[in-house]
């Protein structure tokens, strides 16, 4: 894991996507993380984009409810690719669909790294947000080939 990498945040509303950024942008400032936030809102564009950047991106933020290509089955691609899963990018949930156990198991099973509810309140998110990048800042990843980031 990059601890410097991209934060890569998929969210097709674009609400949500400006909400998310301006919450992260203030977190990442606040505890003076160098982070870039990369945005993409179609997630059929998100396996191109993992496979073309030469650095291995921090973390990976997705929805789950997104229309073409679901979180579920993005999350799917990515894990059943080996240079991308080889790469071990934090990848959690951040979703409206709340405490629905059959998706959080269905997350879960796909080897996901977290399941979080989107907070109604903008105090609660960025405490959300700034404990979700504070965690993998400080947790400890090894590579598929056993390098540790």
């Amino acid at each position: 894991m990059n601890l410097s990498g991209d934060i890569i945040i998929i969210e097709d509303d674009q609400e949500d996507r400006d909400i998310l950024q301006e919450l992260l942008e203030e977190v990442l400032e606040k505890n003076n993380y160098d982070n870039k936030i990369v945005l993409i809102p179609d997630s059929t564009a998100v396996l191109d984009y993992l496979r073309s950047t030469k650095d291995s991106p921090f973390l990976i933020i997705s929805d789950i409810n997104m229309p073409k290509l679901d979180g579920f089955k993005l999350r799917q691609q990515i894990f059943e690719d080996q240079d991308l899963n080889d790469k071990c990018i934090p990848y959690v949930f951040l979703t409206t669909s709340g405490d629905n156990v059959d998706f959080m198991k269905k997350a879960y099973g796909l080897s996901i790294q977290g399941y979080f509810t989107k907070p109604n309140d903008f105090t609660e998110y960025q405490s959300l947000l700034s404990d979700i990048v504070r965690y993998w800042k400080v947790a400890k990843i090894a590579n598929r080939v056993g390098y540790p980031y």
